[in-house]
């Protein structure tokens, strides 16, 4: 049975990635193991305290805002968006999934809040890429890890709303665009923009003192290098530590538009774990929130439209919630996401386990990768003795 050091390092011999974090706590022991480098060229050493662009593992983090301001009474759960998202009151749906961009139907209800906390508004992706009205989303729901080109959150509502919806608000769980619309509904709600909102809710009180959307002149030393993945499997340069992230970009992406270390993610993996409550006694969320969170909201209808994705599992707020134990890490009320950039990041509540795997080379397409499986293999084959 290889270590979890072997385990990493062999795909980094193998050239899959230049580096990794990984972080595995059972309970208060907890196990951190570095591979590899910084960047392809060997700049520096991996380390504990690496900055890494988490993409999708975003999604969790924004979900718990919403949540927030629905315990605030700011939001409610079946409260119609429009008062908050008025570019989206009138939305149009295709009359089926396969229907050209023109063949639409009004919604036959409003969105709610809900539809977007389970990811059912109508936008995003499903397993088939080529649908009409999916290709005329990927026009405005462009690649989450460069986010530099999207235009400001006014702007992009402006054009989703053009976008008809694949299906009606509730019928079905579509990937991606429903976190993005979570971080707009938290600015807008909230009072102030994602960043401040994040920072002062969530961040400060859980100490994640290097999770943000940009990363300072400061801290860019720790700040590793992401690569885009071939289909040879070679690597090329997509983001260098003074690239993208040099600043705040005009778009606050609630899906994928944050930077972050193992140990941040750890401290929000905890509050979850914590039933809502920073280690110093602090609550930041309900249990009830926290549950509703890391519950399966999805039919087995619903899931099963999504192979791509889920593979078969299920969706709470924010993350995949496994409901099947198709694969040994599959262990039913598991809690987590992956992000394109290379990471994944996990929970299960019975056991008290968290898993965090951050790199820096990109997912080719939604199947996670050889190294994501069996980083999962390891967690789930136990502590060893």
């Amino acid at each position: 049975m290889s270590t979890l050091y072997e385990t990493l390092q062999r795909h980094v011999d193998e050239g899959t990635a230049p580096g990794a974090v990984a972080l595995v706590a059972r309970g208060d022991d907890v196990e951190v193991v570095t591979v590899g480098s910084v960047d392809t060229d060997g700049t520096a050493p991996m380390a504990r305290d690496s900055i890494f662009r988490i993409a999708s593992i975003t999604k969790p983090i924004t979900a718990a805002a919403v949540l927030m301001l629905i315990e605030d009474g700011v939001l409610g759960l079946d409260s119609p968006v429009e008062e908050w998202l008025p570019e989206l009151a009138k939305p149009m749906v295709v009359r089926t999934p396969s229907s050209p961009v023109e063949d639409v139907v009004p919604a036959a209800r409003p969105i709610t809040v809900e539809d977007l906390l389970s990811s059912r508004t109508g936008w995003g992706f499903p397993a088939d890429f080529a649908l009409p009205a999916v290709q005329s989303l990927f026009t405005v729901q462009k690649d989450g890890r460069a986010l530099g080109s999207w235009p400001e959150a006014g702007a992009w509502l402006t054009l989703l709303a053009q976008v008809p919806m694949l299906y009606q608000p509730g019928e079905a769980w579509l990937y991606g665009t429903s976190s993005d619309l979570q971080g707009i509904l938290v600015a807008r709600a909230g009072g102030r923009g994602l960043p401040d909102f994040l920072a002062e809710r969530i961040f400060e009180p859980l100490g994640m003192t290097d999770t943000a959307f940009a990363v300072p002149p400061s801290k860019r030393h720790r700040f590793t290098s992401a690569y885009s993945t071939n289909p040879d499997g070679s690597l090329d340069l997509f983001d260098a530590p003074d690239g993208e992230f040099s600043s705040v970009p005009d778009f606050h992406s609630g899906g994928g538009g944050l930077v972050s270390t193992a140990d941040d993610w750890l401290s929000f993996a905890r509050l979850l774990l914590n039933s809502g409550t920073t280690p110093d006694g602090h609550r930041l969320l309900s249990p009830t929130s926290v549950s509703r969170m890391t519950t399966n909201h999805l039919t087995a209808q619903q899931r099963a439209r999504v192979p791509l994705f889920l593979e078969g599992q299920g969706w709470g707020y924010g993350g995949q919630v496994d409901v099947t134990p198709t694969d040994p890490w599959n262990v039913p009320g598991r809690y987590g996401w992956v992000g394109g950039t290379g990471t994944t990041a996990h929970l299960v509540p019975p056991t008290r386990t968290i898993s965090i795997l951050l790199t820096q080379a990109a997912m080719q397409n939604p199947t996670p990768t050889p190294l994501m499986r069996d980083f999962w293999r390891y967690v789930a084959d136990g502590p060893r003795s």
